[in-house]
């Protein structure tokens, strides 16, 4: 894939960037580990003021990155700004956060001595060099949401980013630049997938993290894996979004509507499984139909757009071949499953709700990266469990009931990294996110996310003689 802005609201190739060769990575590796040994002794204090920075830059800067965004990858502007103003949050979060995160633990007394030191406290050190390869979707959020805890923690970073927005990715280069940090804290790589596994192997890389496809994160994972070097993944997604008769339907279906078509519909963390239970199945299904047709499908630089295109003209062609593949099975297409007939350039599809979804469908297993979104009938509570559960994925969960009792069934049997009650799925900088199953494994985000690029080393101190001893 050539790596190049391409607006997929029109198809037209905006500009083109040569990749980087040998000597260009080679380059960037021996700057990035040297940086590392004087930034790894930098204070807490110092690495806040930077990525603080780096923050106040970047909110100065959301509009035109916001337009960088949308013209690469084709999400709605309002969309775009909202994820750049995330980035900025996130960023403060971890300045203000890190010191006391990363903060020395003190087992208690007790266990200090049965384990025969005289004092003990583990300590968290960063790990090195690390290795992001991050997808299009979210092209800055995405990112900041690695590079942020990994910078507070003491780590250099590389970013592989996705093909298809490689203005994004320079500019966050530039960002960590004119923020302050020392030459070679942040760099990113223009290359190809081709080049990810020999830059992984290089011993000068200590871990990768990545968000993507299940492919990617196998491949990773297994060169990983050889090499023996941690690796945080973060996959596909099919989330449910279960609804029980307690719940309120008009603010289920209301919030149903932005949870799938968010970001164009391509997000991991979109609800995609709509799973209803019998009692209020139908007024759900005409409430959630009726908001999904309303959409507006469109320029994403409008202000009246809804749906902006997919991202690619692939993508597209793989929503199609799930959607044709399950109405020739026998799905029924409630609202939308084509093009929009007044769009004919561009990478547009209409949003879509699908009901009558049977286990034979690929649709049933496979993640729709789309503004399509699959109907189900549930007649009891383990009903509801089970379908929820019938997915290869196991990224989060949507649950709309006001029972406290099946509350806590379903965060007891849901299979997936989280369970959002009476709202939508969404990532926030104090609280963990990541999956189960093929959806990854590892968190990003919250303390558990800046210590998965730590070194958690054990410090013990033997008994100390006594004077004159």
């Amino acid at each position: 894939m050539p790596i190049a802005t391409v607006n997929p609201a029109n198809g037209e190739t905006l500009r083109t960037f040569d990749e980087l060769g040998a000597e260009g990575i080679e380059r960037r590796l021996a700057t990035a580990t040297a940086a590392f040994r004087t930034y790894r002794t930098t204070d807490l204090p110092e690495r806040a003021r930077l990525m603080a920075r780096a923050a106040d830059l970047l909110e100065q800067d959301e509009d035109a990155v916001a337009r960088t965004m949308t013209t690469e990858m084709g999400k709605p502007l309002a969309a775009a700004r909202a994820e750049a103003a995330k980035c900025v949050k996130a960023m403060r979060w971890y300045a203000g956060h890190a010191e006391i995160l990363l903060a020395d633990e003190h087992p208690s007394e007790t266990e200090v001595k049965d384990s025969g030191a005289s004092r003990a406290r583990v300590h968290y050190r960063p790990l090195g060099v690390v290795l992001a390869v991050m997808p299009w979707n979210f092209p800055l959020w995405q990112v900041v949401r690695f590079a942020a805890p990994a910078l507070m923690a003491g780590n250099t970073g590389l970013l592989k980013h996705a093909s298809n927005v490689p203005q994004t990715a320079l500019y966050l280069e530039d960002l960590f630049r004119r923020a302050g940090y020392p030459d070679g804290c942040f760099q990113t790589l223009l290359v190809g997938s081709g080049a990810v596994e020999a830059i992984l192997r290089d011993p000068r890389v200590a871990a990768a993290t990545l968000t993507g496809s299940e492919p990617a994160g196998r491949s990773v994972a297994a060169v990983a894996g050889e090499e023996i070097k941690k690796t945080v993944l973060e996959l596909g997604g099919s989330d449910p979004y279960v609804v029980m008769p307690s719940a309120d339907i008009d603010r289920a279906a209301r919030t149903a509507v932005t949870a799938r078509v968010q970001n164009n519909g391509q997000s991991c963390i979109a609800a995609k499984r709509f799973i209803v239970h019998t009692d209020v199945y139908d007024a759900f299904a005409e409430r959630f139909t009726a908001g999904m047709a309303a959409l507006t499908v469109g320029d994403p630089m409008a202000d009246t757009t809804d749906v902006g295109p997919l991202a690619s003209e692939q993508g597209r062609a793989d929503l199609e071949e799930l959607v044709d593949d399950a109405v020739r099975r026998g799905a029924t297409a409630l609202c939308g499953g084509q093009r929009p007939a007044d769009l004919p350039r561009g990478w547009f599809y209409t949003p879509t709700v699908l009901a009558g979804i049977t286990p034979d469908m690929r649709i049933h297993h496979e993640e729709a990266f789309g503004p399509v979104a699959t109907l189900y009938r549930a007649d009891s509570l383990d009903e509801a469990v089970a379908l929820a559960n019938d997915t290869p994925f196991g990224l989060s969960s949507n649950v709309w009931t006001r029972d406290a009792a099946e509350q806590e069934r379903f965060v007891r049997d849901i299979e997936a990294g989280g369970v959002f009650f009476n709202g939508m799925t969404a990532s926030h900088p104090a609280l963990p996110f990541g999956g189960v199953k093929r959806s990854g494994y590892g968190r990003e985000l919250s303390g558990h996310g800046i210590r998965e690029f730590c070194n958690v080393t054990t410090v013990w101190h033997g008994a100390e003689p006594e004077d004159g001893a």
